[in-house]
């Protein structure tokens, strides 16, 4: 998907499918509106990277927490400020990610989730 006008493409073609994942994408992560809408619409269980998606509806996310990446980001920029050479600075990645369940978008898809997976996530969304 290259742009927001491919989305109505997109979405049809993961109907078939019979599913929704929703990649890490900065395009992706700003069209989440309409995509926790139509999997809702079409009962299609989908898996998004931000828990903040799923608190929106969306069914599952598993991912980095949102607030870590940007307070990791700010201490990046904050040592570059203070004159830090960026090709000195290691590429960091995230080393927790969080599972976020939609309770409600779950029992809404008639799915029973297991208790092994329910313990499992960090946050149940009523």
């Amino acid at each position: 998907m290259g742009s927001p006008n491919d989305l109505a493409g997109a979405l049809q073609a993961a109907k078939q499918d019979q599913a929704i994942n929703v990649g890490s994408s900065l395009l992706l992560a700003s069209l989440y509106r309409p995509i926790v809408d139509f999997a809702a619409t079409n009962h299609l269980p989908a898996i998004y990277q931000w828990k903040e998606h799923a608190a929106a509806g969306g069914l599952v996310a598993y991912g980095p927490g949102l607030a870590e990446m940007w307070r990791e980001t700010a201490l990046f920029v904050a040592k570059l400020l203070r004159g830090a050479n960026p090709a000195d600075l290691p590429v960091q990645q995230p080393t927790r990610f969080e599972l976020a369940i939609n309770l409600a978008t779950a029992k809404r898809l008639g799915l029973t989730l297991s208790q092994t997976l329910l313990i499992r996530a960090d946050e149940l969304i009523e």
